[in-house]
């Protein structure tokens, strides 16, 4: 891992993934609670359940298919090699939980609460943050093409080497946001909510087409 991407500090999952048991998923059920357990190689699909709530829990080369967890709560969990593609985790509660090397294509994350979060290696090219809340995040080597964060709340996020060409960034204050090492050849921002974002000269010429400004050498 590159020394730069280690400068946010996130309080990694409380878990000894080595060491948990295999936890038979027959089914997800609102309000149910599943905790310290290991769900490895299968498929999860067809399910629709509210709250329910996963802590100490790791999954591994599992696919969600046409699955449904609104407000699902996760703490201390890992997702690796996972397929959460269209998932809808809309108005989740996320805590010390990461994702790697997982596939996130259009899941649904808008309204959710995220804190000391990992995105690592991940495809979530159209993905919905819109209106979540957002602390502690950590974004690297991932894909956000065109993912949509519109009307957020970011605090101590970090992109390191985050493709978010097309990205939705509206109405997000940027002041002290870092996408200097950040891909795009263009983003949906507000003028007013550039002030104080931090990016590259090249990254500056990028802006200046977006707002119709010519930039004499």
């Amino acid at each position: 891992m590159n020394k730069k991407s280690k400068t946010l500090k996130i309080e990694s999952p409380r878990i000894a993934p080595d060491e948990l048991a295999l936890l038979e998923l027959s089914g997800i059920h609102s309000n149910d609670n599943y905790e310290i357990g290991r769900v490895q190689d299968g498929v999860i699909e067809d399910q629709e359940a509210n709250k329910a709530t996963f802590d100490k829990v790791k999954f591994k080369n599992v696919l969600f298919s046409n699955t449904s967890l609104t407000g699902i709560e996760l703490t201390d969990v890992i997702f690796e090699k996972c397929d959460l593609s269209n998932i809808d985790f809309s108005g989740a509660i996320i805590h010390r939980t990461e994702f790697r090397d997982c596939k996130m294509m259009g899941m649904n994350l808008a309204d959710a609460t995220l804190r000391n979060v990992l995105f690592d290696h991940c495809m979530a090219d159209y993905a919905n943050f819109r209106f979540s809340n957002m602390k502690q995040v950590l974004i690297q080597e991932s894909f956000l093409r065109k993912a949509d964060f519109g009307y957020s709340k970011w605090q101590k996020i970090q992109f390191y080497q985050a493709d978010i060409d097309q990205a939705q960034l509206s109405d997000i204050d940027l002041n002290g946001i870092d996408l200097s090492d950040c891909s795009f050849n263009g983003l949906g921002v507000n003028v007013e909510n550039l002030r104080g974002c931090i990016i590259t000269r090249e990254q500056a010429y990028v802006f200046a087409n977006l707002f119709g400004l010519v930039i004499k050498e």
